[in-house]
């Protein structure tokens, strides 16, 4: 069959789909674009699952390991803007195609290294370039240009996607790594990644218009935001050179870069290593990230409807204030069921459970047309922190012996971001902007 063929075959379900469901099409989309965060939150998760299994089979060091991650981080949030820009310009689907292909290519490479260089290069740089073409600027993205109404629930459901990634990979590849060695847990995430290339081709148009919609919830009067006339370059760094000028980026900037300091950076990373160093076996601490994976499902899916209902910046204030508790709790506790059961649970209700009202907060502050793209320059800082927070970690860990003022010191930046939410005016922002 030739490539015309199935664009045509590719078409004519799509506008199939579109008679049928009208406006809801917007959540079959929602559905892929959820497929492809979770597929890439596994690949995040991965190099936590493969710490001590790389630190036994080659000798390394937990920092050595440790930076190679935080390369894979730092990158993930890069890439967002750009990435944003790109499929702006270019389109969606041919931008999370080819991000997929690099990202199947990336795990599949890192069954063969040998050097600690190498794991940088590939789980770290190149799945690190890919996975951050599918981070949460993707989701912000995709709602801004399918949704007119009800954004923060969709925006909710699409968050959670990381904690729905974090709750069937990571359990699954700690299972693969310690049945079948570690190589087994990146050629399944390669496999699963490979998986996604048609859902996306086939199910994702580049927006409703192509299908004959408008926007979930629009009316006749409403008017999609058009294409940038400049290149993604000029788009992403002309949003940023606006952004930077006003408080409320950098109040944004602040707070989200703590949340990636106290979340995957720190225990995305290190938490199935810290169980470690208390005797807790690997699967069994997969397994409380899986169960904190249930409640951040649970929590950031109820942050979005909170968040079209309620003042985003006392959200935030709650969201970073229990999480810097829980943070400086967890060392003390006695690792027992019972109080790593108590620390998943309120941890793991605003795990990403911050991303929602942010969203809103930049919307309101820089507008439907630049609010992704600031949105993605945010995001970059939340990883930023959390690249910061996995090597300021095993780096710790090497130095002390274990990771107490870790986990001490990302609590008190936590309680640090309840404060600085409190001081964020969007609308003076936009007005200013």
């Amino acid at each position: 069959m030739s490539s015309e063929t199935y664009r045509s075959v590719t078409f004519g379900l799509n506008m199939l789909l579109a008679r049928r469901l009208g406006q809801n099409y917007a959540f079959v989309v929602v559905a892929a674009i959820f497929a492809t965060l979770l597929v890439s939150a596994g690949s995040r998760g991965a190099p936590g699952v493969l710490i001590l299994p790389l630190e036994e089979a080659f000798g390394w060091s937990r920092a050595a390991i440790s930076f190679a991650a935080a390369v894979g981080i730092f990158l993930y949030g890069l890439v967002g803007p750009f990435a944003v820009a790109l499929m702006d310009r270019f389109g969606i689907r041919r931008t999370l195609i080819g991000a997929l292909i690099l990202l199947s290519a990336a795990m599949a490479a890192t069954s063969l290294v040998r050097e600690a260089w190498q794991l940088a290069l590939t789980i770290g740089a190149m799945a690190g370039l890919a996975s951050g073409c599918m981070a949460v600027t993707l989701g912000a993205f995709v709602v801004n240009r399918w949704f007119a109404a009800h954004r923060g629930l969709a925006m909710g459901v699409l968050t959670s996607a990381t904690a729905t990634g974090t709750l069937i990979f990571v359990p699954g590849m700690a299972a693969l790594s310690q049945n079948f060695g570690w190589q087994s847990v990146v050629f399944a995430v390669a496999l699963a990644a490979a998986a996604l290339i048609p859902l996306i081709y086939v199910f994702v148009p580049e927006r409703p218009v192509s299908v004959g919609l408008r926007r979930y919830g629009a009316d006749e009067a409403d008017v999609e935001p058009q294409r940038p006339a400049e290149g993604p370059l000029q788009t992403a760094i002309g949003a940023l050179m606006r952004a930077v000028k006003t408080r409320v980026f950098w109040y944004l900037f602040a707070t989200f870069f703590i949340c990636g300091f106290t979340t995957n950076g720190l225990v995305g990373t290190h938490l199935i290593a810290l169980c470690g160093d208390n005797g807790i076996p690997e699967v069994q601490a997969a397994g409380l990230l899986a169960m904190m994976g249930v409640f951040d499902l649970i929590g950031t899916t109820l942050s979005g409807w909170l968040t079209d209902r309620y003042d985003p910046r006392k959200l935030l204030f709650v969201y970073y204030g229990f999480r810097g508790l829980s943070l400086i709790y967890l060392p003390f506790s006695d690792f027992s069921f019972y109080q790593l059961s108590i620390f998943a649970v309120f941890y793991g209700l605003d795990w990403i459970a911050t991303v929602p009202p942010t969203l809103r907060l930049t919307n309101e502050a820089f507008g439907d047309r630049s609010g992704p793209i600031v949105f993605g320059w945010i995001v970059a800082g939340h990883q930023l922190g959390a690249a910061s927070a996995a090597f300021f970690a095993g780096t710790m860990r090497s130095v002390q012996g274990d990771y107490l003022m870790a986990f001490v010191i990302a609590g008190a930046t936590g309680i640090a971001a309840a404060v600085i939410a409190l001081f964020i005016r969007p609308q003076r922002a936009a007005v200013a902007a």
